[in-house]
């Protein structure tokens, strides 16, 4: 499957093989009873922390595990370590993370535990007031962006990675500019324009920096269009391009409406069976038909909407009574 050839195993070697399987599955069961009933025995010792280790390693969606991994860490450790020691062992828990990541960066208990070993990072290793006081914090959060980055090198739609970063970004002692992130996506949507996750994260960014007033926001949406656009141009089939020019192209502004309507005709007469064309010239169509039926020539607007809807139907069947339904909304 996938270009990988059947190896045929001999029947001792599939009998050794199944024996050793046993033998993993025995050993996981045993160990997966021994946590438990620690747990049931509110064993806070650093014994039943490194078993917790031990089985994470092995299945790392075991919620309650990495649970009582934290309750150990709460009641246990923490109370009678100095904050050098704890420090230490949040920095032990994320390099340990960021190794099961590497082969299971979309569990969500590995990102979950992450986002509490980050906000228990204690202040330090100087006192408050001295330049050193926040210096274990902000090492470990800078040090996020890096990690959380390796791992949409790897995999750039990960939404789990995605959602962390987000969150990374809203929580950092020391914000990081959010321009840079503008550069970010665009860096990982020129590599990709089906990253939906990257358009979606510059859609975010693009809020609140407008919210904010650090961006002025005319200027910058059509800045976006053009981007869009230009997307647009080079993959007309790709779905993310079209949401998000869509999400930008808010408002019922009538010579813009008709200026998209224009530009997205300009492409569908280079590209005539681009179902996105045609259901975003509808869309956009139907804006005006609904906010400016008086200013436009409302009769040929309806029946050039409904020769799209009938191409589409035909081009598209499987959504033909979606279709159907655009044609008589109003």
């Amino acid at each position: 499957m996938h270009g990988i050839k059947r190896v045929h195993q001999s029947p001792e070697a599939a009998q050794v093989k199944k024996l050793r399987d046993q033998a993993k599955i025995q050993e996981y069961l045993a160990l997966t009873d021994e946590i438990l009933s620690r747990k049931k025995n509110q064993d806070w010792s650093v014994d039943a922390f490194r078993l917790t280790s031990r089985l994470l390693q092995i299945n790392p969606e075991f919620y309650t595990v990495w649970n009582y991994r934290r309750n150990i860490l709460i009641l246990g450790i923490f109370p009678h370590s100095s904050l050098q020691d704890v420090n230490n062992f949040i920095t032990d828990d994320l390099s340990m993370t960021t190794a099961a990541l590497r082969s299971h960066p979309k569990v969500y208990w590995i990102w979950n535990h992450r986002r509490w070993c980050l906000e228990n990072v204690p202040n330090g290793p100087g006192n408050k007031g001295e330049n050193d006081y926040s210096e274990w914090k902000k090492g470990n959060w800078d040090k996020e962006i890096y990690v959380v980055e390796k791992i949409l090198d790897a995999d750039p739609r990960n939404f789990h990675a995605w959602n962390y970063r987000r969150y990374i970004l809203a929580s950092m002692p020391v914000s990081k500019p959010l321009n840079s992130e503008l550069h970010y996506t665009a860096r990982k949507i020129e590599a990709n324009l089906s990253n939906f996750s990257a358009w979606h994260q510059r859609s975010k960014i693009l809020a609140i920096l407008w919210d904010g007033k650090e961006l002025f926001s005319i200027k910058s949406k059509e800045d976006e269009l053009e981007l869009a656009k230009n997307a647009m141009y080079t993959d007309p089939d790709d779905q993310s391009v079209w949401v998000y020019h869509r999400l930008m192209r808010k408002g019922n502004n009538k010579i813009l409406l008709e200026r998209e309507v224009s530009a997205i005709q300009e492409l569908l007469d280079e590209q005539p069976d681009s179902k996105w064309c045609m259901e975003s010239i509808v869309h956009y169509t139907q804006l005006l038909l609904r906010n400016h039926a008086s200013s436009v020539d409302s009769p040929a607007l309806t029946s050039y909407c409904q020769s799209l809807l009938g191409r589409l139907q035909r081009l598209d069947p499987l959504r033909q009574h979606r279709y159907k339904e655009l044609g008589v909304s109003k």
